[in-house]
């Protein structure tokens, strides 16, 4: 019954987030605590989107801006590498708030969807965006929604949106799962319950793909805020 409901979160949480522009991983994170327990829900989590990521990955291959990409990625390894390790070593709850508080600050940047940005994002500045981000992601479990507004500022909207978000989560997941099995935050039957919950993200970034085909940039905006 555990596999099941964790493969019918992630098609829910995923088909959401696709539609959405992100925000897969934290809508699984209270789900997994509730059902594992939350000392593994943030590695766990991470399992499950990392595996349905290569789908992802090819659905919206076309639309990734790589000039993006090349100045995130790098900063983005290192946080979370560091990232990973510090929640091996401590349990840091409290950063769900912060990230919380900001998130719904976005609803009032942006004056609930009619505001198109909020402010002026620059490529040059994905590059300290890309640690801060990934260092909270490791310590976490999830932060894609937080990335949200910066990318929408740049103006990225839906496919490429979501295009470019998982190539900089793909490869920044691999670093900080690895992160995770080298510190000791993974074992026991934890892979299993990560497949069972990848397939369902699997599933969720294709019917979300093809919900999103079509759409409308200022629908894709309302949803995402």
């Amino acid at each position: 019954m555990t596999y099941f409901l964790l493969a019918l979160a992630g098609i829910i949480a995923f088909t959401i987030s696709t539609i959405a522009g992100g925000g897969g991983a934290l809508l699984l994170l209270p789900i997994v605590g509730f059902l594992l327990g939350a000392q593994v829900a943030a590695p766990l989590v991470s399992i499950g989107a990392m595996v349905g990521r290569p789908v992802r990955l090819f659905l919206f291959w076309k639309s990734i801006d790589w000039n993006v990409v090349k100045y995130y990625l790098p900063t983005a390894l290192i946080g979370a590498l560091l990232g990973s390790w510090l929640f091996a070593q401590l349990k840091a709850e409290w950063l769900q708030i912060i990230l919380g508080l900001f998130l719904i600050s976005t609803f009032f940047q942006f004056r609930f969807g009619k505001k198109k940005r909020s402010f002026r994002m620059k490529l040059i500045y994905f590059v300290p965006l890309g640690f801060a981000v990934s260092f909270l992601s490791g310590l976490t479990g999830a932060t894609g929604p937080v990335l949200t507004p910066f990318y929408i500022n740049y103006g990225l909207l839906k496919e490429k949106m979501i295009g470019t978000k998982t190539a900089n989560s793909f490869f920044a997941d691999i670093v900080k799962i690895g992160g995770y099995g080298v510190f000791g935050a993974l074992s026991g039957n934890l892979w299993l319950y990560g497949l069972a919950l990848g397939l369902g993200v699997t599933v969720g970034n294709i019917v979300g793909k093809r919900l999103l085909k079509g759409m409308k940039n200022e629908t894709f905006l309302r949803r995402v805020i």
